[in-house]
């Protein structure tokens, strides 16, 4: 015991002594890969906030970088820096009144402070762009959950799009993030999973009955597929627009993703 206290009483002097340094340094923001450049495709991936309700889906967000660091991709991460639309109590599922939110600092967290302003990102620096879901791209990222098909689409997420578009390089989208695309870029194939509710397992199926009033085509799919249109290089799979267990829904992200990546390479 007395080994124990010397070495308690040793360690709480290290810590006393660095206490004054840490105040004047700034706290190191962690790498979600290594250093070094990394030799597959360049992707961007585009949050909009930190949870389901009000941000992005956080587990959607893990499950593509899982799936693209797998697949040997070097990320970067960009939100726009506006507010969000409002904050929602995650365990009330209610707004918290008189709170405000930043999108970019919200979506750092997922990050781990790697992120950059989405008005930086340009389709030139990258091979790819993948947008995951959450109530975040229905809210922050346009106006789809207010306005439905007459919804706005934030003016960077639209430049984003039609510039990847343009270049002919890979989109990808999940759960309701499609109709983001479906918004901008017209005449697209797009899934958000199946058309009918099923007893519940399809909560948002009326979502494709939005997606068709845009003018996309929407093509039924099960939770663990993905949608390549392969005209328009846009790869989509409905992730928790099933109500279903999580692994599927990582499956089916990881299926959009090796989908990107492969029409990244061509």
């Amino acid at each position: 015991m007395a080994a124990v206290r010397i070495l308690l009483r040793s360690r709480l002097a290290v810590a006393s002594a660095l206490a004054p340094l840490s105040e004047h340094m700034p706290f190191p923001r962690a790498a979600l890969h290594g250093s070094a450049p990394r030799p597959g495709a360049r992707v961007a991936l585009v949050l909009s906030g930190c949870g389901v309700y009000d941000g992005t889906e956080i587990h959607e967000a893990s499950a593509i970088l899982v799936h693209l660091s797998r697949g040997g991709a070097e990320v970067q991460i960009f939100a726009p820096d506006i507010p969000q639309m409002h904050v929602i109590d995650h365990i009330k599922g209610q707004p918290s009144e008189n709170e405000t939110r930043n999108i970019l600092t919200e979506s750092a967290r997922i990050a781990r402070g790697k992120i950059a302003d989405l008005a930086a990102l340009s389709a030139a620096n990258h091979d790819a762009a993948i947008f995951p879901g959450g109530f975040g791209a229905a809210k922050n990222l346009s106006t789809f959950a207010v306005d439905g098909k007459d919804c706005k689409v934030n003016k960077d997420v639209e430049r984003v799009l039609k510039e990847f578009h343009s270049a002919g390089k890979p989109i990808g989208l999940c759960c309701i993030a499609p109709v983001l695309a479906a918004k901008v870029l017209k005449g697209i194939e797009v899934t958000v999973g199946h058309e009918q509710e099923e007893g519940g397992k399809w909560p948002y199926a009326g979502t494709a009955e939005a997606i068709k009033a845009l003018g996309a085509k929407h093509c039924v799919k099960g939770v663990a597929e993905a949608h390549v249109d392969k005209k328009n290089k846009v790869v989509t799979t409905p992730a928790f627009m099933c109500e279903t267990e999580i692994h599927h829904i990582h499956d089916g992200i990881g299926a959009m993703v090796q989908k990107v990546l492969e029409l990244a390479r061509k």
